[in-house]
């Protein structure tokens, strides 16, 4: 049974915030490796919360798709490059999601497969959405960015958010975590300037290749440093 995992990490001092950079290269010589993992993306993050193209040096995360929750468990708790994340980091969050739905590719495919046992008990959701922007569309899209994104502070069922990436300002991606689905409905469909936002997606085709998934959060292990909750197995 599939899982996807999301893992942020948190650094503090010039040190290890350098050391976090150059993991983003030599990490993908141990992930290569591991046993159950069928797809997996290191990425950096932008400033603040939300979509932001100025980069947090701070903060990077992993986002990994498995065979089965037990390859992950294997991973996070036995592996010698988590033991050494470990020893940089200030946190570790890391969220293993179900997925409920997913459309559009991520590096030519498309990486999730819908759960066929979610437990509809929880209410708790996370999206992610993914975007690889035309060059020749960087400018107008980003200057719109802060418009589609105005509202998304004000909304109380957001938990957390935080956009991340592969390739600033080009490859970008935003993960969020919403308490229930009418709070993310809110903010997708009822809001002005996201709606909008949609519109312009169509109309100017702003993305060589978009992905949009949204999941069920099945456990957290770690601190979400926003909210300051602990969370385990």
């Amino acid at each position: 049974m599939q899982i996807t995992t999301i893992t942020f990490f948190k650094y503090k001092g010039l040190v290890h915030k350098a050391w976090a950079f150059g993991m983003m290269q030599f990490a993908h010589a141990g992930l290569s490796k591991v046993d159950g993992l069928s797809f997996y993306k290191l990425m950096g993050s932008g400033k603040g919360m939300g979509f932001n193209p100025l980069p947090d040096w701070s903060t990077y995360a992993l986002l990994q798709v498995w065979d089965s929750e037990a390859s992950a468990d294997v991973f996070f708790e036995q592996s010698e490059l988590m033991n050494k994340y470990r020893t940089r980091t200030s946190n570790i969050w890391t969220l293993y999601l179900k997925n409920i739905i997913a459309r559009g590719e991520w590096s030519g495919s498309n990486p999730f497969q819908a759960s066929t046992d979610l437990d509809s008990s929880d209410p708790q959701l996370a999206v992610i959405t993914r975007a690889s922007i035309k060059l020749s569309k960087l400018r107008k899209f980003w200057s719109y960015v802060p418009t589609s994104h105005s509202k998304l502070q004000e909304n109380k069922g957001l938990i957390f958010t935080k956009g991340i990436g592969e390739i600033p300002i080009i490859q970008m991606a935003t993960f969020s975590l919403w308490k229930n689905a009418a709070a993310l409905k809110a903010f997708a469909y009822k809001g002005a300037e996201h709606r909008k936002a949609i519109e312009m997606t169509r109309e100017l085709d702003w993305y060589d290749e978009e992905l949009f998934a949204r999941f069920q959060v099945i456990k957290q292990v770690g601190s979400d440093w926003n909210t300051e909750t602990t969370h385990g197995y």
